[in-house]
């Protein structure tokens, strides 16, 4: 009796410890579950300690358990029937890109719309990723790698994309926590920002998919959550900076559509605006392409998500998706954790035009929940009526599919305002949820740790630091004498030289503006 009493003491001693000892401490002395499951009817009430301890210890290891168990059943289905799941794809792709609204592919979740939303996340989060953000880096604000070697910089080659170009915003006054400037007296540019890029799928994915699939990421801002501040300006017609409506009622936050829009002749980036970097683009690679089945697919986070609305909504009511021969291209929005971009009235013209909308949310993010805090959809429809005239009334658009990070077992149960904004952990979300209920299970393999690549929100029993993104040595590299540096990068691109052709065609510019 002694004996197990100081036994039961040890295993108190080291309920302290990582979930391993738990194991090894419960499963050494398999006779105290069996006298705390005896039938006496009375306990010492050392051995009521000692029960509660086992009891407890019990709990923690089902806990782990059912964790562990989550992640290898998600490592075992990222290998699972993989070939027949992409010939699937190419089969029901205009489903997964919204043709009948995601009707019966949320809940319960269907696994190739899921893989589908991982896969362009980590499209969007690739701006992130390349975004060089240091203040004391002359290059802060463009993109890191060479566009032609952009994915295979970020070990991304697996998507099965090519960059075309970059796309570059100006400084815009309205939205100023979007850029990032460096501490350099001379850089690379005074008034430009790297903002995203256009890619299109390769003839091998092409195969897979389906169609040959035209993507625009837009990059979000970087800063934590400064950038709402901004959100607190007013709505205004689209038409008010050129982008073609025949209703002077849609209208969109104005800080949204001067990003999209302003230019600077004098930057060697910004001569052109963003909007005229995208339409071009499109256009000479819906040339390209002609005679092919095409999509274009827009991606982007919390205000990249707005731009990627923004543009989509511009290439189609500039009916940039028609062909020559008349038939549409599908255009399709991806948004994870975006905020409203416009009021109802833009609600119903992106609806009109047949732009589908998926946008991917953590029920904890306040962005989503901006601008219009006060007048937005969930309002009755006579009150939005009667809101409708006011110039801070937005109304989300498409279709929404709500997650939350509280369901994770992998995940602190914060309520942190920009761990729930994160990118990498709304697609932890994504692989790990089934359908409202269901129980939260890894389904492709992806590594949980890249939750805590930007923030630190997973668990701490996983040992991963948080924030443990950063390139070597912060980029410095020692020269031939010995001392640290900042190496030269290869010329930045700017813009392709048929750009003013293609701007003549849509009908942007004159020839003899150049």
């Amino acid at each position: 009796m002694a004996a197990s009493i100081s036994t039961s003491m040890a295993i108190m001693t080291s309920s302290k410890s990582q979930h391993e000892s738990y194991f090894t401490s419960y499963n050494k002395f398999p006779s105290l579950t069996h006298y705390n499951n005896s039938s006496s009817t009375r306990k010492p009430p050392i051995l009521c300690k000692v029960s509660s301890v086992i009891t407890e210890l019990e709990r923690k290891r089902e806990r782990v358990e059912e964790e562990e168990e989550d992640y290898d059943d998600g490592s075992v289905g990222m290998h699972r029937n993989r070939k027949e799941q992409e010939v699937q794809v190419a089969d029901v792709w205009r489903e997964i890109h919204g043709e009948n609204d995601w009707v019966g592919l949320l809940d319960p979740m269907d696994p190739l719309l899921r893989s589908e939303l991982i896969r362009y996340g980590e499209m969007a989060q690739a701006c992130y990723d390349a975004f060089d953000y240091d203040p004391f880096s002359k290059y802060c604000g463009s993109c890191r790698f060479t566009r032609r070697k952009f994915f295979e910089s970020l070990d991304m080659r697996h998507q099965g994309y090519d960059v075309t170009r970059y796309l570059f915003a100006t400084a815009n006054i309205n939205l100023p926590n979007f850029f990032k400037k460096s501490r350099w007296p001379k850089i690379w540019s005074k008034n430009a920002n790297w903002a995203g890029y256009v890619a299109v799928s390769n003839d091998e994915t092409t195969k897979r998919l389906g169609r040959r699939d035209i993507s625009i990421a837009w990059r979000g801002t970087v800063t934590r959550l400064e950038w709402i501040a901004d959100l607190m300006d007013f709505l205004k017609p689209i038409s008010c900076n050129n982008i073609p409506c025949p209703d002077p009622s849609v209208k969109v936050e104005s800080g949204f559509v001067d990003l999209y829009t302003e230019k600077d002749e004098a930057c060697r980036y910004c001569k052109y605006s963003a909007r005229e970097q995208i339409l071009t683009e499109v256009k000479r690679l819906m040339e390209l392409y002609e005679g092919e089945e095409l999509s274009i697919t827009m991606t982007g986070h919390s205000l990249g998500s707005a731009l990627a609305i923004l543009s989509a909504y511009d290439i189609a009511e500039t009916g940039l998706n028609v062909r020559k021969d008349s038939r549409g291209v599908a255009v399709s929005v991806f948004s994870y954790s975006g905020p409203r971009v416009g009021n109802v009235r833009f609600k119903e013209r992106l609806e009109w035009l047949g732009v589908k909308v998926l946008r991917v949310v953590n029920v904890h993010d306040m962005v989503t929940k901006s601008p219009g805090f006060l007048f937005n959809e969930r309002m009755p429809p006579m009150l939005m009526k009667l809101a409708e005239a006011l110039p801070w009334s937005y109304s989300h658009v498409g279709v929404e599919l709500e997650l939350d990070h509280h369901n994770s077992p992998f995940l602190k149960p914060t309520n942190d305002p920009v761990c729930a904004h994160n990118l990498e952990a709304l697609l932890h979300l994504l692989d790990g949820y089934h359908g409202r209920g269901r129980r939260f299970v890894l389904a492709s393999g992806r590594d949980p740790a890249l939750v805590n690549k930007a923030c630190d929100l997973l668990k701490d029993h996983y040992l991963v630091p948080p924030y443990w993104r950063q390139d070597e040595n912060k980029g410095m590299i020692r020269n031939r004498d010995g001392r640290w540096v900042q190496p030269e990068r290869p010329n930045i691109d700017d813009h392709p030289q048929d750009i003013h052709h293609h701007l003549c065609q849509l009908g942007l510019a004159h020839s003899s503006d150049f």
